[in-house]
């Protein structure tokens, strides 16, 4: 897979995701109590044997830029590399990228240089594990111009993708971007094999948002197009003049897009066995080694719960939830159906000090706190006695220190949230 380059979107402002994209990109965010986002495609890039990799980013890049940069290095006899592109303003263009195509018009004049035949064009923000080295085999034996992986999905998931109609050889003949229900029967397209979902018979095919192109092909569609977007403009625009074919997947993928979408594929990980494998040793998801130590649980009861790395867990009990690296958690606590997040660095006994003294809450969840149902992001201080539990029962809100989205509360990265509180 030499001769093939990755090209990973970083993503625009991710509004659906906000708080957590307050500080920071859609890939950047923690994932699964030690990872980040982008460090899913690409170590799915790195396990198919492609490492020559770009990541395209414009928004709030700085948290990405250093992951990327202290995560991924290779040494001098490997030649690959994993690198930003950050949006640059040049002589030639002084706007920003306005949209995923525009992003790789804009570079490539950085990717052109490189011997490759391939670019294979992928999301930073999904949570999925594919062979590349299959959908690569599959463009060249169909000798397609461009190749989409395709997921199928039920009627009741068609609303928020893009939906392809397949004909002969897997060649696309038709694609809705977010069919409304009445749209639906014409697009319709049984795959044999492929078994039913919980939410009916999978028939049909949803853009995942993963491309292949020839690399000439791609320099000369983007040069000659003013089209802005893959899945919206240049996608549809090439079905009935280019070789269009749809790759089936038929494994586990989900868009981590909004806040619901992503406290579920967070939380579905503690399952016994989850549909997105972390232990899979053939196929590793690589992150910053950050050399922390073991976690110390002291008197705390857990359940179906994934802790993560250098924690200090006192009296805790904690149910069906994430905890990331370096949390605190303190006496009599009770956490459900949560996900802590955890924090960059360790407090010194002189900053605790200077906490107590201020009292100002240690970063982390205080002593006899209740949290349910909530995502508590990065450095967060959280005093005693503290609940946050939408005592309300309210779908959305926002304050200083706190969110809810869809019944989601989301306490932001580095919020304080005093002693008493209740949420």
């Amino acid at each position: 897979m030499h001769n093939v380059m990755g090209i990973i979107l970083g993503g625009g402002r991710g509004e659906r995701l906000y708080p957590l994209t307050r500080f920071r990109c859609k890939p950047a965010v923690p994932l699964a109590g030690k990872y980040r986002i982008i460090d899913i495609p690409v170590s799915n890039c790195l396990n198919a044997g492609i490492n020559k990799i770009f990541v395209l980013t414009q928004f709030n890049s700085a948290s990405l830029n250093k992951h990327v940069v202290q995560t991924y290095k290779f040494d001098m006899f490997q030649q690959g590399f994993v690198d930003i592109l950050a949006a640059e303003q040049t002589p030639e263009n002084t706007s920003w990228f306005q949209g995923t195509a525009d992003a790789v018009r804009q570079s490539i004049k950085h990717i052109a240089p490189y011997k490759i035949d391939y670019v294979l064009v992928l999301s930073g923000d999904q949570l999925y594990q594919m062979d590349f080295r299959k959908l690569i085999r599959f463009h060249q034996g169909q000798e397609a111009d461009i190749t989409v992986a395709a997921i199928p999905v039920a009627a009741e998931e068609t609303g928020g993708l893009g939906i392809m109609r397949i004909g002969e050889r897997n060649r696309v003949a038709s694609f809705h971007e977010k069919p409304r229900p009445d749209e639906l029967a014409p697009l319709r397209c049984p795959i044999p094999g492929i078994h039913p979902g919980s939410g009916g018979p999978r028939e049909f095919l949803a853009n995942m948002g993963i491309y292949v192109f020839g690399k000439q092909f791609l320099i000369d569609l983007l040069t000659g197009s003013r089209a802005l977007d893959f899945g919206k403009e240049l996608f549809p625009a090439t079905i009935a003049k280019n070789k269009v074919h749809a790759f089936s997947f038929d494994g586990y993928w989900t868009d981590i897009g909004t806040i619901r979408s992503f406290y579920e594929a967070n939380l579905g990980l503690t399952s016994a066995l989850p549909q997105f494998n972390f232990h899979d040793a053939q196929n590793p998801v690589f992150t910053h080694p950050r050399n922390l130590p073991g976690s110390k649980l002291n008197n705390c009861s857990t359940h179906q719960s994934i802790i993560s790395d250098g924690c200090i867990l006192s009296g805790a009990d904690i149910k069906h939830s994430i905890v990331g690296v370096r949390s605190r958690i303190g006496g009599g606590t009770t956490v459900k159906h949560s996900i802590i997040m955890g924090a960059d660095w360790y407090e010194t006994a002189e900053e605790i000090e200077h906490n107590v003294a201020h009292k100002i809450p240690g970063i982390g969840i205080g002593n006899h706190c209740t949290v349910i149902n909530a995502i508590i992001d990065k450095n967060a201080r959280i005093g005693d006695n503290v609940s946050v539990i939408n005592a309300h029962n309210l779908k959305e809100k926002d304050e200083e220190n706190y969110n809810i989205r869809d019944g989601i509360i989301v306490i932001p990265k580095g919020a304080i949230i005093p002693k008493g509180t209740v949420i």
